[in-house]
């Protein structure tokens, strides 16, 4: 993956004009100027559609993948006629990262929509280039004005691929139709240990048939293969159009590599290199960071959690639940320390949920929190026990710390809820009311809701999945896929979240006040 490159300054377009007419002067003096060639299969082309992600008030990171080695030609503007260029850039598509190429776009204007052209030019011959695509975002406020977004998870799983017949992925498309500011996608977005046949048959006799490729019709072990889980999901129409015109905030969990991985005791033939780490772990990492348009984190490289802040109103908070973990199944009986998060990621939530100055701070967390799993957190009712002293630390750090607003999205499940949690309810008791909201599958098998326990007093407000009688793994044609919508009122600051369904219907919503309320003084180092 080219490391991203920072953009130039934009140019009127008397000085585009002028610099083009110097150019064409210049390639037009002596007898061996090449020619221009204009077939299409001598120009690189985007071979996945574009995306943009991790918009700030000022920057945004955009991505496209070419189909040979070439060069990604990348301008913006502040109108869709790009009458004037604000910002210009480039970046390399090699072979050594499947062709994928990032760029960080900065010192854009805040609160704006920003339009982006992308085209690739060829690597070795520059007068050579491709057909242009173009795409959207918005940049973050710096005044308190409303925001809206989407979240959810899970693509392509259970062997549910893409029928185009019934619609391709139709979430997208209706996520789209939500015109949102941004998307989180809490993880799943591919299936690397779920095959893609080419027919399912369906309870009704009717028949599944999936787009299938190669790369998608085994278990991913090669970074081929996981790339191709990549590839294949943005073979999907739906897809591209919404990667095109809505910028994702991703977080990865189980299924980037494998069923319920963990660091250590997730790997393949080819085991563990030689400072303990699986090979297999780092080929799907990869692969995600290729195919994610994610900022770099310098301090190490990655890293899936961060911090993005969108504006006075917002922070949002991606954590990652799955590459710090200890290496156990989530059993009472189990010996030894136990992580979710790991020491490192618990205390730097704690040092940027104190710092972050935003009415609202939304953690983004690729598991729920009082579902029972083996996988996850929950153990079932009782006092805090191996995973959850951390997230018992972290709930009660917040209530010292004076830590307000705080709401938990997720996905992973395969059906949609909202929790309610409560000390009141609650076994431990050392924390304050908060909510967790569930969703999801975007496009994969539908289960019914789980179980909760009582250890940090969740109640389910609302739960929808499939029926007893529907049984698990319910098609997506059966309309049980789900994603959230999240509004944050620019007057009021009250947030109104809104879980939705395939066909866009409202099935549950809730308005939350804001606590305005001053923190009790300032936490001391040694807490964090």
């Amino acid at each position: 993956m080219a490391i991203a490159i920072r953009a130039k300054q934009g140019l009127t377009r008397r000085q585009l004009l002028v610099r083009s007419a110097s150019t064409i002067a210049l390639a037009g003096i002596g007898s061996l100027a090449k020619p221009y060639l204009s077939r299409a299969a001598d120009r690189p082309q985007i071979a996945c559609g574009l995306q943009s992600g991790d918009v700030s008030t000022d920057s945004a990171v955009i991505w496209a993948r070419a189909d040979r080695p070439a060069r990604m030609q990348v301008e913006c503007s502040t109108v869709e006629s790009f009458k004037t260029i604000i910002r210009s850039g480039s970046a390399a598509a090699l072979p050594g990262s499947d062709f994928t190429s990032k760029l960080l776009l900065d010192q854009l204007p805040p609160g704006q929509d920003i339009f982006y052209r992308v085209r690739f030019d060829d690597i070795a011959e520059g007068e050579i280039s491709g057909a242009t695509q173009i795409g959207h975002f918005r940049t973050a406020p710096v005044e308190q004005t409303s925001i809206s977004f989407v979240w959810s998870g899970d693509t392509a799983g259970q062997g549910w691929g893409i029928d185009r017949s019934r619609g391709g992925m139709q979430t997208y498309r209706t996520m789209l139709e939500n015109r949102p500011d941004f998307f989180i996608h809490s993880g799943d977005h591919i299936y690397a240990d779920c095959p893609v046949p080419s027919e399912l048959k369906l309870p009704d006799g009717s028949i599944w048939r999936n787009i299938v490729t190669e790369e998608k019709s085994v278990v991913a072990l090669s970074l081929a293969q996981f790339r191709g889980n990549y590839k294949y999901n943005l073979l999907d129409d739906n897809l591209r159009a919404f990667n095109a015109e809505v910028p994702m905030f991703a977080q990865w969990d189980d299924h980037e590599v494998t069923n319920d991985w963990s660091p250590i005791g997730s790997a393949d033939a080819t085991g563990y290199a030689e400072d303990g780490t699986s090979r297999l772990v780092a080929r799907a990492r990869r692969a995600f960071h290729e195919f994610m348009p994610m900022r770099a984190t310098p301090e190490q490289a990655g890293r899936v959690y961060r911090r993005i802040g969108y504006g006075p109103l917002l922070d949002v908070f991606l954590i990652d639940m799955r590459s710090y973990r200890d290496s156990t199944w989530n059993k009472r009986d189990d010996k030894g320390e136990t992580y979710i998060l790991g020491p490192a990621q618990l205390a730097w939530l704690k040092r940027e949920l104190v710092a972050s100055d935003a009415t609202w701070k939304v953690i983004a967390a690729d598991l729920p929190i009082g579902l029972i799993s083996e996988d996850a957190i929950a153990l079932g009712d009782g006092p805090p026990d191996r995973r959850e002293h951390e997230i018992a630390d972290l709930l009660s750090f917040m209530k010292r710390a004076g830590v307000r607003n705080t709401v938990w999205l997720t996905a992973d499940m395969h059906y949609t809820a909202a929790h309610h949690y409560d000390p009141n309810r609650a076994v431990f008791r050392d924390f304050e009311p908060f909510w967790e909201f569930v969703s999801g599958p975007l496009h994969a098998g539908t289960w019914g809701p789980g179980e909760l326990d009582n250890t940090f007093g969740p109640k389910a407000m609302f739960q929808k999945g499939c029926s007893a009688e529907q049984r698990e793994n319910l098609a997506p044609c059966f309309g049980l896929q789900f994603f959230g919508r999240v509004d944050i009122d620019g007057k009021t600051g009250v947030m109104t979240v809104t879980l939705k369904d395939v066909d866009n219907r409202n099935l549950w919503s809730v308005d939350i006040e804001p606590r305005l309320d001053a923190r009790p003084g300032q936490i001391m180092a040694q807490h964090i």
